[in-house]
């Protein structure tokens, strides 16, 4: 095992991994082709459809290379029927990402947009669902990543189901780290990438979902080829391999964090990212500093601080000062507040954000800003 330096990344993703991580990169090299390697494919696939709580006979898993993103864009170019619409239940940064994706497609859509400081309306999702008989699809995102809300899946795909759509949830910074059943949460497809609640390395996203959605949409307009579910899904499902060339080294440290991800046990990893979180309102707490979400709405993985009204906050020299000390924070995603953001994902403890909050005094006081932070209201 080498020595590798830890750093502590408290951003939302990609997250701090472990060695044994890391290191089930460095493999034999392997032709993706050859059947041993399809055979790793298909474990990967199943375990993903485990850890949404799927029915291995009813759903199934489809694997793609790129981030979160790529999901967005696949679902919604692949599962929208013609001349039906799109519902964007639409609260944040990560959901306008979905209507930008309609956007571009020319997909028609309805942007349901609300404020980035709440839980969207089941009223007003209702009374657009009762105003729009042709909507086909609705979409929203589970945990708001750009603020740390948690929004109302169950609730809002209940209304989906009852008015004949399909629900589709990007659940890219809650899966794995946060209860989720697709079934009991009325969810048709959810999606991620290995970087997040798996611990795992960038560049493989899954999405994981019903099989007889995805075998219907194969008649749907065909408005990509390389970003197409049904296609993706056809080719696994006839070879075992993606159709086009996977990362493999990505693929290998996939299937060493679910080991690890089984290991330590979905109750004990949700409980541990849990106290992660207090662990930061604790931290803020004993800073002065705020966060700008109502703590009942929080989804226990984020936090967004707002910037103290102090005249020599720079959030520049604060993030360098802990980057040089081993601990990334990042910007926030408000466009009309400042603020940053402190995320209790990947394999850190409350012991890690002790230390963080050591660093970040020392950061303060070099840089002459008060402590208690001062708010003007």
């Amino acid at each position: 095992m080498m020595n590798i330096k830890r750093n502590i990344l408290l951003n939302p993703g990609p997250a701090t991994t472990t060695d044994t991580v890391k290191m089930a990169q460095v493999v034999p090299d392997i032709c993706p082709r050859e059947h041993d390697f399809a055979g790793l494919m298909k474990g990967l696939r199943e375990n993903c459809v485990r850890m949404a709580h799927g029915d291995l006979q009813k759903d199934t898993a489809v694997l793609f290379c790129g981030s979160g993103t790529i999901n967005i864009d696949i679902c919604l170019n692949s599962l929208l029927p013609e001349g039906k619409k799109a519902l964007i239940v639409n609260n944040g940064a990560y959901s306008s990402r979905a209507v930008e994706v309609c956007q571009y497609y020319g997909l028609h859509h309805i942007d349901l947009r609300s404020s980035v400081f709440e839980q969207p309306s089941l009223n007003e999702v209702e009374r657009t669902l009762d105003a729009n008989p042709d909507i086909a699809l609705v979409y929203t995102t589970h945990h708001e990543t750009g603020t740390g809300i948690l929004n109302p899946i169950r609730e809002i795909g209940a209304m989906a189901h009852a008015h004949g759509a399909i629900f589709v949830v990007d659940t890219t910074s809650s899966l794995g780290m946060v209860p989720f059943d697709l079934h009991q949460d009325n969810v048709d497809f959810c999606m991620a990438s290995a970087q997040k609640g798996l611990m795992a390395m960038s560049g493989l996203s899954f999405i994981v979902g019903s099989r007889e959605i995805i075998e219907r949409s194969k008649d749907y307009p065909k408005r990509s080829y390389y970003c197409n579910l049904f296609l993706q899904y056809d080719f696994f499902e006839k070879s075992g391999e993606m159709h086009f060339t996977p990362p493999v080294q990505t693929v290998y440290a996939a299937i060493q964090a679910f080991k690890e991800y089984w290991a330590e046990g979905e109750e004990a990893k949700f409980a541990r990212h849990h106290r992660t979180f207090e662990a930061i309102h604790r931290g803020l707490e004993e800073l002065g500093l705020r966060d700008v979400i109502r703590r009942d709405i929080q989804s226990g993985l984020v936090v967004s601080v707002k910037y103290p009204d102090d005249p020599n906050w720079d959030f520049g020299r604060v993030h360098d000062y802990c980057y040089e000390h081993g601990f990334t924070i990042y910007p926030g995603k408000i466009s009309t507040t400042n603020t940053f953001r402190l995320c209790s994902l990947g394999t850190i403890d409350v012991k890690d954000i002790e230390d963080f909050f050591v660093v970040l005094k020392e950061a303060l006081v070099k840089n002459n800003i008060q402590i208690p932070a001062h708010y003007n209201d």
